[in-house]
C-alpha cells in the first residue's frame, strides 16, 4: 500500500509532466500511449493481444475511428446526437454556449449553474451560489482549460478534433438541495452490463457496482465499493433504454445519468473512462471479466 501511494505521487509530480514535456510531443499516439501507460500502469501494454478492459480501450482509441466519438465526446456537440436518436427529453436545460470566457454573460447567470468545458473531463465548475463564486478564479481556471489540450495531455486523442466552447447548464438537486447521484452505465455492443453508481458527490463520493437488475458486483476492491446499497432511481427502466439507444454504434462507451424528481437527466458519454487506465477492480473477477465483454472490431 505505501509502495503503491509513493509511485502515485512520483507519476503525478514528475514521470507525467516529463512525458508530457519531452515524449508526447515528439513521438506517434502508438508509441506515446504505450509510454503513458507503463508510467500509470507500472507494467507494458498489449496491443497484439489485448485482454483486459484497459488495454482493450487503448486498442480501440488507437485503431477505431468512429466520426461519432469526437461528436459524442464534446459536451455541446452530444445534445445533436442525443436528440437524434429521440431522447431529446433527457436534455438537461441549456443557458448558453460560448466561444471565449469572456463572453459569460455573469450577471444574466441563475444563483445556481453548471459551467463545463466541452474539450475534456472535469473541466467543470458547478456553482450553488452565485454570490459566493469568485468570478476572478472561476474564469481564470476557464481559461486555463480553454487553452488547454486535454486530448494531447491525457492521450485521448478523439478529444483532440473537439473545439474548446463553454456551456451552462441549468444546475441538478435533490428536493433535500444536495447533488444527486451519478448513474454512469457501461456499454458493450449497445447493451448494458452494470451501472457505477456514485453517492455522497457533495462530501465524500462512494462507489456501488451494480448489475442492470440493481444486485451488487463484485468487481472492485473493497475500498472502492463503500456504503449501503443505493436506493433504485424510479426512472432506471427509462435510464437503461436510453443509454440502449446512444450505445447502439460503439462496441464500448459509458453513458451517464442524474435522476431529478423522477426523471432522467442526461449527463455525458465516455469512451475512455480513466483515460483507458482504470484501477481499482480486482484483475479476473474485474479488468479481465470487462474485457471479455469487449470483442475488439474486426475491420
Amino acid at each position: 500500500m505505501i509502495a503503491s501511494k509513493i509511485r502515485k505521487v512520483l507519476v503525478k509530480a514528475f514521470l507525467k509532466p516529463i512525458w508530457r514535456i519531452f515524449v508526447q510531443p515528439f513521438v506517434s499516439q502508438t508509441v506515446g500511449t504505450k509510454v503513458l501507460y507503463w508510467i500509470i500502469m507500472g507494467r507494458p501494454l498489449n496491443l497484439v493481444q489485448p485482454e483486459d478492459i484497459n488495454e482493450k480501450i487503448q486498442w480501440l482509441k488507437l485503431n477505431w475511428k468512429h466520426p461519432l466519438l469526437s461528436q459524442c465526446a464534446d459536451k455541446y456537440g452530444v445534445r445533436e446526437y442525443v436528440s437524434e436518436k429521440g431522447c431529446g427529453d433527457v436534455l438537461n436545460d441549456l443557458y448558453g454556449v460560448y466561444d471565449r470566457v469572456t463572453d459569460i454573460p455573469w450577471d444574466l447567470l441563475p444563483e445556481k449553474f453548471a459551467l463545463k468545458c466541452t474539450h475534456g473531463c472535469g473541466y467543470n465548475i458547478i456553482c450553488n451560489d452565485k454570490a459566493k463564486l469568485s468570478r476572478l478564479f472561476a474564469m481564470v481556471r476557464l481559461e486555463w482549460w480553454m487553452r488547454s489540450s486535454y486530448g494531447s495531455r491525457h492521450a485521448e486523442y478523439h478529444y483532440i478534433s473537439i473545439k474548446p466552447r463553454i456551456i451552462c447548464e441549468r444546475y441538478i438537486e435533490t428536493p433535500e438541495a444536495i447533488l444527486p447521484n451519478d448513474y454512469k452505465i457501461y456499454c458493450f455492443h449497445g447493451r448494458p452490463h452494470f451501472v457505477a453508481v456514485a453517492t455522497d458527490r457533495g462530501t465524500s463520493v462512494k462507489w456501488h457496482f451494480l448489475d442492470m437488475d440493481w444486485n451488487r458486483m463484485n468487481i472492485a476492491l473493497p475500498e472502492h465499493t463503500q456504503g449501503n446499497l443505493p436506493i433504485k432511481p424510479v426512472c432506471w427502466d427509462h435510464m437503461s433504454e436510453v443509454a440502449v439507444k446512444l450505445s447502439q454504434p460503439f462496441p464500448f462507451v459509458r453513458v451517464d445519468f442524474y435522476e431529478e424528481n423522477g426523471r432522467t437527466v442526461f449527463g455525458e458519454m465516455t469512451f475512455t473512462p480513466g483515460a483507458g487506465m482504470l484501477r481499482g477492480y480486482y484483475e479476473e473477477a474485474g479488468m479481465k471479466f470487462l474485457g471479455e465483454l469487449l470483442q475488439l472490431p474486426q475491420d
